[in-house]
């Protein structure tokens, strides 16, 4: 049971206020797209964590299927995210999480497929690969999981436990299924088209 785990809290600083998980995508919420990559790929229990205008998210999206939590704390950045995430999926059996970020619709469920099949045990630790660069999503075994939320801070997310694990690492290259672009700023937006 590989957990998909969807950070959706973000609240478009860059782009005006705008909460990301909102931002129209093919006539729906763009956190509806991701959730849909998610569960295409076979990840399951769907969690999403929202932050920045999270009432209205739940509103207007549908995210059934999924448990969603609310960071109170999403202006810290994607550590705190990451954090109310992993707390969510503790006790449901999950061997492992597959995180997501609602701002990359380019990667879709043959990237997310292909990064949950490396898939070896709870201490598995991967991540997709653009023409040999680490991006998302990133597959977290449950044994990690503690270290994460003990090192997961500001806007770094991950990061502190996979640069110290990095020899630990599996790399699975995406980038001709996948294009890992965020939506961050105004120009960002015409990929959503």
């Amino acid at each position: 049971m590989i957990a998909g785990l969807l950070l959706a809290a973000g609240g478009g600083r860059r782009l005006g206020g705008r909460p990301k998980a909102l931002l129209p995508y093919r006539g729906r919420p763009l956190v509806e797209n991701a959730v849909r990559v998610l569960r295409e790929a076979g990840c399951g229990p769907l969690h999403v964590v929202l932050g920045a205008s999270a009432a209205e998210v739940r509103e207007r999206a549908d995210l059934s299927g999924c448990v969603v939590s609310d960071n109170p704390d999403w202006a810290e950045g994607m550590g705190s995210s990451l954090r109310v995430g992993l707390a969510s999926l503790a006790g449901t059996g999950a061997l492992a999480a597959l995180v997501s970020l609602v701002d990359q619709p380019g990667i879709g469920p043959e990237a997310v497929a292909r990064v949950r099949a490396a898939y070896r045990s709870p201490t598995s630790l991967v991540a997709a690969a653009y023409g040999g660069e680490r991006g998302h999503p990133v597959l977290f075994g449950a044994d990690r999981w503690p270290d994460i939320v003990a090192t997961a801070t500001g806007d770094k997310g991950a990061r502190v436990h996979l640069s110290a694990h990095a020899h630990e690492l599996t790399l699975v290259e995406c980038g001709d299924v996948a294009e890992p672009f965020d939506i961050d700023t105004p120009p960002d937006l015409a990929r959503l088209a």
